[in-house]
């Protein structure tokens, strides 16, 4: 083989190798020096609350993973803290899961079916000497601890026998002492540089009722305990969290080290996904919930996986959003615009293409005979011919966007105003003959004139003219509700306050009395559409009936997001 030939191949298996993200790379590495036999990943979630679309990252990432390497996906809950706790949002995170495309099947676990083995992990540390009982208070713990600039000093706890440490944490589990007296902390260094070694709690004590175990505990593990635990047990081997937990993998590995678990796992952090101007975090979600500033946890001006389904996003369209905020060890932030883009991307070719006017006003075409219906040909999607064809009703009387109509238009426009001659989208060439007006100068109706040899596909070709509006037929129209939203928080002032109170947009949703073409009847919760010139729209799942419908604006038709 030639040298040109080694040279090449060489350039190509370094863009291969360039081309997969650092995760992949080290996943990679120890494949090859065989630390590792079958990549398993797991999506440990914290059932206090609703997922949100960074949640939509870490489980498209690990289950991705585990698929790339023909490994295995678990579903988690860290369920260590009651108080905070609902079986609600376990059964949310699940369809979340399933929905997004994260397949756990019966890989679905809990942390707290692992509370034997974490109190026996913890007997364990005390019988190394590696854990003691301490009765500091809550203050005198964070006193001793030290600064980012000072050590610590040790607890007069600290030198406790194994066997007084024993007895005390068995006390502490038969429930002898009370909630927040009493702690049971690793024994690290309280001079590490590393405020997280400085001999941490790993159980505390806490009356609550858990949703899975009830009342059966009394003494509760800490995360930073029990999480590498529960990696360990399920034989976790590639641990993927975010940037925040760095500074806890020191303790991460001193847990699985001094529990002596003969394959542990091996945590590697990414950066988070920043979005701007939305609300992300759980307890600013959750009290706009109880506030009645949003309708729920799925509200559709919320970016939580419930929200973001219930407005009418796709699983596609959030993993092509994933893809191109790719995997990093930097933070950085994302333009809401470009998950927007993602879901025009994954709509365009997919879904149909229908008309539908959000603020009517009548057209009376004055010289169509009264009472006549005539069914036009008009395409699905102009876009995806393999979508084929519909027929929609033309009548006498029509429905058309208030905005294209102007009793004195500027310069440049070229819709409806006396005189001037348009084309009703599929239908036939009309000029605008006279309008009528309510006592406050609104206009109320157009009236118009149509020409019978301009019909759409007539082949006509006469005369152009320059405006196309889109039109429904008000006697066949289904009446509807469209909903327009724009952003939760006010972009220009950002999501908070200095406070930290939020900056809402009172103009977050418009509801709007809409008219929409017959095709759509008998769509269900979820089903979308392209209302041509304004919009992808979505079906609300929770208020939409078939008396009533209810439509939910997914994104507008323009972009400021360009990709590169």
């Amino acid at each position: 083989m030639s040298t040109d030939v080694n040279t090449n191949m060489e350039v190509k298996e370094e863009e291969k190798t360039i081309s997969k993200n650092f995760i992949e790379q080290i996943i990679d590495k120890d494949i090859a020096e065989g630390h590792c036999k079958k990549v398993i990943t797991r999506f440990p979630p914290e059932p206090n609350g609703y997922l949100h679309i960074g949640h939509a990252k870490s489980i498209l990432l690990n289950y991705g993973l585990a698929k790339k390497y023909n490994g295995q996906f678990n579903l988690r809950f860290d369920d260590t803290n009651p108080t905070k706790e609902k079986t609600e949002y376990v059964h949310s995170i699940m369809e979340d899961v399933k929905w997004i495309g994260g397949d756990f099947e019966d890989r679905c676990f809990f942390a707290s079916d692992y509370f034997e083995q974490m109190y026996e992990a913890a007997v364990k540390l005390i019988k190394k000497g590696k854990a003691f009982v301490c009765e500091l208070s809550p203050e005198q713990i964070r006193e001793y601890r030290g600064t980012l600039t000072e050590p610590g000093k040790n607890s007069p706890y600290r030198d406790r026998s194994i066997e007084e440490n024993l007895a005390l944490f068995e006390d502490m589990k038969n429930g002898k002492f009370a909630d927040g007296t009493i702690v049971l902390r690793a024994k690290i260094d309280m001079a590490s540089p590393n405020i997280n070694l400085r001999d941490p709690i790993i159980y505390r004590v806490a009356r609550m009722t858990h949703h899975n175990t009830g009342d059966r505990w009394c003494i509760y593990p800490m995360y930073d305990f029990a999480h590498p635990i529960e990696d360990a047990i399920e034989g976790i081997t590639h641990s993927i969290c975010t940037l925040e937990f760095e500074d806890h993998r020191p303790l991460y590995d001193w847990v699985v080290r001094e529990l002596e678990y003969e394959n542990p796992p091996k945590q590697i952090e990414f950066a988070k996904m920043y979005l701007t101007n939305v609300v992300t975090g759980k307890r600013y979600i959750k009290k706009l919930v109880e506030d009645g500033v949003v309708d729920g946890w799925d509200d559709p001006r919320l970016v939580t996986i419930a929200a973001l389904r219930r407005r009418g996003f796709t699983p596609e369209s959030l993993k092509l959003f994933m893809e191109l905020c790719g995997v990093s060890k930097s933070n950085s932030s994302v333009d809401y615009a470009m998950l927007e883009y993602c879901i025009r991307e994954d709509l365009k070719l997919k879904r149909p293409r229908v008309m539908a006017v959000l603020d009517p006003i009548k057209l009376v075409i004055t010289n169509y005979p009264e009472g006549q219906t005539e069914y036009l040909d008009a395409d699905n999607n102009q876009e995806n011919p393999e979508m084929g064809t519909r027929q929609i009703p033309f009548s006498r009387e029509l429905y058309i966007e208030r905005d294209d109509f102007m009793i004195e238009p500027p310069k440049k426009y070229f819709r409806l105003f006396p005189g001037n001659e348009v084309r009703l989208m599929n239908a036939y060439f009309v000029t605008c003959t006279d309008y009528v007006t309510d006592e406050s100068g609104n206009v109320t109706e157009v009236h118009a004139t149509y020409d019978p040899e301009t019909r759409s596909g007539s082949g006509f070709t006469g005369r152009k003219v320059k405006g196309t509006i889109h039109w429904v037929s008000a006697p066949h129209a289904v009446k509807a509700e469209a909903r327009l939203y724009e952003q939760l928080v006010d972009e220009e002032k950002g999501v908070y306050n200095e406070d930290g109170s939020m900056n809402l947009n009172p103009n977050s949703i418009t509801v709007r009395e809409c008219f929409v073409e017959p095709s759509v009847k008998g769509a269900k919760a979820y089903d979308s559409f392209q209302f041509l010139r304004n919009g992808f729209f979505c079906v609300d799942c929770k208020d939409s009936t078939e008396d009533h419908m209810v439509f939910n604006r997914i994104a507008s038709l323009k972009s400021s997001y360009k990709p590169a």
